[in-house]
């Protein structure tokens, strides 16, 4: 079964790795408390027009605080704690149903063969992250 959850590991990472998705952790909660925050204070400082100011500078400076800490989501996935990527596993297993392969190679064939298995690996694989990391995700760069 380890070589099971390494090849959907490795799946994993070459599909968010294809398309280019990254992820911050740690600070995304505190970039959106800060933008939050500097809305509300706006708004009890100058009514409407503050709410709208401080909303502004605040989105700025959360994403100044954020930005940098986006990771590629393969480098988080490899990082995961072994319990953690157990349930991922159980997570794309029940993606992938019934799905048998022999080794990586022929996983990732066959995953990338069918354009509604990919969607529904990757929507899995980013439900677990936004739900169980509590990550922000961001595509591209």
């Amino acid at each position: 079964m380890a070589s099971r959850m390494d090849d959907v590991m490795r799946l994993c990472c070459n599909l968010s790795a294809n398309q280019q998705i990254k992820v911050a952790v740690k600070n995304s909660g505190i970039g959106a408390a800060v933008a939050g925050g500097t809305a509300f204070i706006g708004g009890l400082l100058a009514g409407p027009p503050g709410l709208a100011a401080g909303g502004a500078v605040g989105g700025l400076l959360g994403c100044w605080m954020t930005s940098g800490q986006f990771k590629p989501l393969p480098q988080i996935i490899l990082e995961l704690p072994s319990h953690q990527q157990q349930k991922l596993y159980s997570d794309i297993m029940s993606a992938l149903g019934t799905l048998d392969w022999t080794d990586l190679a022929q996983l990732t064939a066959l995953v990338m063969g069918n354009a509604t298995l990919q969607q529904q690996v990757v929507a899995t694989l980013l439900s677990y992250v936004t739900k169980e990391l509590r990550a922000e995700v961001r595509y591209g760069d």
